[in-house]
């Protein structure tokens, strides 16, 4: 898992060029590492809700869109939709997460994307903030 957590952050650090903020604006932003395992024949119908809901609800819900990745090669051969978001703090990120969770698009959005069963096994998230040393801030 280190391996995916590593892989992720420098893929992270080339995705500098899509963040355009004042230095003055990044002092507190962190950003969040998501997993998700995709249940079994589910990848395409995971991919499709993102991208034909979930990465608009994100952005009508104050989350900045980094970037987006599965693997090229899972030893494990469970398939797994790796992103990252962007918040100006822990707590604007806390405020999105409540805002798209209550959001009744993103509910009725969810339920049609299941009725053939959930798309998801396992979510991991991962909060970071940059190191003084990091490209992206």
């Amino acid at each position: 898992m280190r391996a995916l957590a590593l892989l992720a952050l420098l893929l992270l650090v080339s995705t500098v060029s899509a963040v355009n903020d004042k230095q003055e604006d990044k002092a507190n932003r962190v950003f969040e590492l998501r997993i998700y395992y995709a249940a079994p024949g589910k990848m395409d119908d995971l991919n499709a809700r993102f991208r034909d809901h979930t990465c608009k609800l994100f952005e009508k819900h104050g989350m900045t869109l980094i970037g987006f990745w599965t693997e090229t090669n899972p030893k494990d051969k469970v398939e797994k939709l790796i992103y990252v978001l962007g918040y100006p703090s822990k707590e604007a990120a806390d405020k999105s997460w409540k805002a798209f969770r209550d959001d009744p698009v993103w509910n009725k959005a969810r339920e049609a994307s299941e009725k053939n069963g959930k798309l998801v096994d396992k979510v991991e998230s991962y909060y970071m903030k940059p190191t003084d040393y990091s490209a992206i801030k």
